[in-house]
């Protein structure tokens, strides 16, 4: 008896590599989004730009710029200023939530944006459902997550792609190599920083239930 056989999906092409003016375009358009969820957000809880500084530690005129899409934070900003609005990172930076019937996230679909500490980033998948989002993170050299280590809900896995990754977790620091993963509880003070010469990728795994 005759099978026919498997019908292979067809392979795209090697995906292209962003531009510079690629990603600034995507980078405006996504903090002009960011700003009005954050806004949006901030006023169902009747909350103003003072007590939403109070709540993240970041500077009144700061989450100004923020909102208004004129300033570029960085990954650990984002996610002191979605906690302090009670809500997760990935909705504030999202753009739809990934359907359970997208199986398959091709390398240049999401769009490369770009940090204040000009990390680039690429949300890969955000599964709302299961509060789980998978990032890969380009950290150029000497930048990093944020200035100050962080606290905020959750728990991370970081995997590392391609270069030597520094984390600093509750004080202690953390040398990453290729290969090498590390995961903790968001609550725990923590940093990620590229002190080397040479670009770091990450796969980075945010899960938003404890």
């Amino acid at each position: 008896m005759r099978t026919d056989p498997p019908q292979w999906e067809s392979q795209p092409d090697e995906p292209a590599v962003a531009t510079a003016a690629e990603i600034a375009e995507s980078t405006a358009a996504t903090l002009a989004t960011i700003g009005q969820r954050i806004r949006e957000a901030r006023n169902t809880r009747n909350m103003t730009l003072q007590s939403l500084a109070a709540a993240s530690g970041l500077s009144t005129s700061m989450l100004s710029l923020v909102e208004r899409g004129r300033a570029s934070p960085s990954i650990g900003s984002l996610i002191v200023i979605a906690s302090a609005l009670g809500i997760t990172m990935s909705e504030l930076v999202a753009s739809e939530p990934t359907t359970d019937e997208k199986l398959v996230v091709r390398a240049g679909e999401p769009p490369a944006i770009e940090t204040a500490q000009h990390v680039i980033r690429r949300l890969m998948r955000d599964d709302r459902a299961r509060g789980v989002t998978v990032a890969v993170n380009e950290y150029q050299p000497r930048t990093g997550s944020n200035d100050r280590p962080v606290t905020h809900s959750g728990f991370e896995y970081g995997y590392v792609l391609e270069g030597r990754l520094t984390v600093e977790v509750d004080g202690a620091v953390y040398i990453l190599n290729p290969g090498d993963l590390i995961s903790y509880l968001s609550q725990r003070p923590h940093r990620i920083w590229n002190h080397g010469t040479t670009i770091v990728r990450t796969l980075w795994f945010n899960i938003d239930r404890p």
